[in-house]
């Protein structure tokens, strides 16, 4: 595993924007990129609410990506960040640096006050 990938990329694969992005996680290995359960909740509260993804393409991204467990050592990963108001972006920066992964997502400045967290932008 080398990557987790950020909730709005997923949505952006759903939405099929950002070709880019797109074509760079066809290149990878299916083992290469995971969804945090963090990710992955957000999801499922937007689909619950009627937004993208819809249940089945849920469904389908988690055959793709295999979601990991927030556990212990990513709790206290949490706890040593600056704080910040989006809760669920910090929660992934901490799964992401508990694991030594690299974050995807479109909005770098999110993690940019995260130290020692890798992000990669796909979408430019």
């Amino acid at each position: 595993m080398r990557y987790l990938i950020d909730t709005n990329c997923c949505i952006f694969l759903f939405a099929g924007g950002y070709p880019l992005l797109k074509q760079r996680i066809g290149t990878l290995d299916k083992d290469e990129v995971g969804l945090s359960a963090i990710v992955f909740a957000e999801l499922a509260l937007g689909s619950a609410n009627g937004k993208e993804p819809s249940p089945e393409a849920l469904d389908r991204l988690v055959r793709i990506f295999p979601v990991l467990a927030f556990d212990e050592a990513a709790a206290r990963a949490y706890a040593g960040l600056p704080f910040k108001r989006g809760r669920f972006d910090r929660l992934l920066a901490a799964h992401a640096l508990s694991l030594d992964l690299t974050v995807i997502t479109h909005n770098e400045a999110d993690f940019g006050d995260v130290p020692g967290l890798k992000v990669e932008n796909w979408t430019v």
